[in-house]
C-alpha cells in the first residue's frame, strides 16, 4: 500500500468513526428528551417505573379534585375508565381544566405510585379529546359518544 492510499483510508476511517460518534449522540439525546403516552391501566399494571418521565392522559374522575387551601397544590384522579392513578400538581391548572374531560399530564410516577405532573393539558373545545386519550379509552371500551345535538335533534352523529 503506497503512503498516500494508506493516509487516504486513515483520512476516510476517521471520518466514518466521526459520523458514528455523531449519531450516536444524537439517538442518545433523542432517548434522554422522548416521553412515551401511557395510560392509568399501563401505570397500574407496573409498565412505568418510578423516575421515568412519561405523558399521562385519561379522564378526571367527578369529585376527585382536592386543592390546596394554603398553596396552589391540587390533586385529583386520573382514570381510563379501568384503572386510576392519583395525579398531583403544584401550579395553576389551565382555564378549561374541569371534572368529567380528557386531559394529558406530563410528569413522573414518586415512589408511593402518585403521578407528580410538571405540566397539565386541557382540551380545547367542546369534542376535542387528545389522540392518545382517545385511544386509551377506546382500547378499554369506554369512548364517550361525540354526536352532536340541539334540542332533541341530532345535529351530526359519527
Amino acid at each position: 500500500m503506497t503512503p498516500k492510499r494508506k493516509q487516504r483510508l486513515i483520512l476516510v476511517s476517521l471520518m466514518l468513526f466521526g459520523c458514528a460518534a455523531a449519531v450516536g449522540l444524537i439517538i442518545t439525546a433523542f432517548k434522554q428528551n422522548l416521553e412515551h403516552f401511557h395510560s392509568p391501566a399501563d401505570v397500574v399494571a407496573g409498565a412505568v417505573s418510578p423516575g421515568t418521565r412519561f405523558r399521562l392522559g385519561g379522564m378526571v374522575v367527578d369529585g376527585s379534585v382536592v386543592r390546596a387551601t394554603d398553596s396552589v397544590n391540587v390533586q385529583f384522579d386520573l382514570t381510563d375508565n379501568r384503572d386510576v392513578v392519583t395525579v398531583q400538581f403544584d401550579d395553576i391548572l389551565p382555564d378549561l381544566f374541569r371534572e368529567g374531560q380528557g386531559i394529558v399530564a406530563k410528569g413522573q410516577l414518586n415512589n408511593d405510585g402518585d403521578f407528580v405532573a410538571s405540566e397539565v393539558l386541557a382540551k380545547h373545545d367542546e369534542n376535542y379529546m387528545p389522540p392518545e386519550v382517545a385511544a386509551a379509552l377506546e382500547k378499554a371500551g369506554q369512548m364517550p359518544s361525540t354526536a352532536a345535538t340541539f334540542g332533541s335533534k341530532t345535529l351530526v352523529d359519527p
